[in-house]
């Protein structure tokens, strides 16, 4: 099928499950006014769960979102092999965890497996001086699909690069804010991570 077809397909999909999304919420009195909102990003519509996953990390440890929960979690979306934006985002990461000042797990969803693997994340984290800051989910094109689907990413393909974008996730596992790749600043984050630790 011709990359232009599939673009606007997946543009499509994306836009009717906000859509849909929205409606289901819009009757909610419990809605999150997004309007008044303290918040420097964008805020989600209510009850957007994050979605769980059973993967491993860069060093062979098991990580989920259910072990995250009782604190929010800074969520990215990178590959081991980019050299431009990818970058510049574990930098965003690494400033906002120094405003912050606390321990706050961050991340970052591999999104060109099978070049996203351990070796290549260990090199990506310590080129980025990130060791221990910000950890890579890695897993087969299958594993991670639900969660590129749970978190509405496309991920990289030959014809496409992949949706450079930051969510925040709350203390109860729910998608809150999210922050295009390049419009985020670490203290922006900072700012809505530390209102997300005082929900």
């Amino acid at each position: 099928m011709n990359p232009r077809v599939l673009i606007a397909l997946f543009i499509l999909a994306v836009a009717a499950l906000g859509a849909t999304v929205l409606a289901a919420s819009g009757g909610d009195s419990d809605a999150v006014d997004s309007g008044s909102s303290r918040f420097e990003g964008a805020v989600m519509p209510k009850g957007f769960r994050a979605p769980d996953f059973d993967l491993r990390d860069q060093d062979g440890n098991p990580v989920s979102m259910r072990q995250f929960r009782g604190k929010p979690v800074i969520v990215t979306f990178l590959y081991t092999t980019c050299d431009n934006e990818c970058p510049a985002m574990a930098q965003v990461v690494k400033g906002a965890l120094d405003d912050l000042q606390s321990d706050v797990p961050a991340i970052a969803v591999a999104v060109d497996p099978p070049r996203d693997n351990a070796d290549r994340a260990r090199a990506f984290l310590a080129k980025q001086r990130a060791i221990g800051r910000l950890d890579f989910v890695l897993g087969s094109r299958s594993q991670l699909a639900r969660v590129w689907k749970g978190f509405a990413i496309q991920p990289q393909t030959v014809s496409q690069e992949h949706q450079a974008r930051f969510t925040l996730v709350d203390k109860r596992g729910f998608q809150r804010i999210g922050f295009p790749g390049n419009r985020a600043t670490p203290e922006a984050i900072a700012h809505d991570v530390a209102l997300l630790q005082r929900d």
